[in-house]
């Protein structure tokens, strides 16, 4: 396969996108080939090296954003039967409100996810906050007689700040792993809005 049908097989796949974002995909690799054979690499080899057409054009796809993945499915080529207006004007209570769930409910999703890592830091925060005052007032009472009372104070600010530190370390994992589940959970809406496109 040569440069031109390498590209053409990309443009043609990805043709429901805006075109400003297939001819800014076409550059990225069209350059990749140029360079490629700059190298000493045939066309053909150049061609080859950047990889499967598929492949190329589902990672293209899962760079693109959602909203336009959507967008570009939503478009159709043909114009809509009358019987497929009905149904979609008679269906609408149905297909409208099972649409406004599953959107509620991967919404809900992500807060309820950020809102425990949210809350885990507010934590954290007010228990550096209660040490460092606790070890402030301990030294303050220092300078008065209740020397107990101080040592109490500044021990278990220690403790606090302490904490505070241990909980913070525990924090970076968690918040790794709610980044990550996110990122997940966008891949997947968007492989299903890939696939979906793939088999109409």
């Amino acid at each position: 396969m040569d440069k031109q049908q390498f590209l053409a097989a990309i443009r043609l796949r990805l043709s429901g996108l805006p075109q400003e974002d297939i001819e800014k995909s076409l550059e990225f690799y069209r350059e990749c080939i140029e360079d490629r054979m700059e190298e000493g690499l045939s066309e053909e080899e150049a061609v080859a090296a950047m990889g499967p057409v598929d492949e190329i054009v589902s990672q293209i796809l899962m760079d693109t954003s959602l909203p336009k993945l959507v967008k570009a499915r939503m478009r159709s080529d043909r114009a809509l039967r009358a019987w497929e207006i009905v149904l979609l004007v008679l269906g609408f209570p149905l297909w409208f409100t099972l649409l406004a769930t599953a959107a509620s409910l991967v919404l809900s999703l992500y807060i309820v996810l950020w809102a425990v890592v949210l809350s885990l830091y507010a934590v954290d925060f007010a228990l550096a906050l209660s040490g460092a005052c606790g070890i402030l007032g301990g030294v303050y009472l220092l300078f008065w007689p209740h020397f107990a009372a101080a040592l109490f104070l500044i021990g278990g600010g220690l403790a606090l700040v302490g904490l505070s530190i241990l909980l913070f370390v525990a924090l970076s994992p968690v918040t790794k792993g709610t980044l990550w589940l996110s990122a997940a959970i966008l891949r997947g809406l968007k492989s299903l809005v890939i696939r979906k496109g793939d088999a109409s």
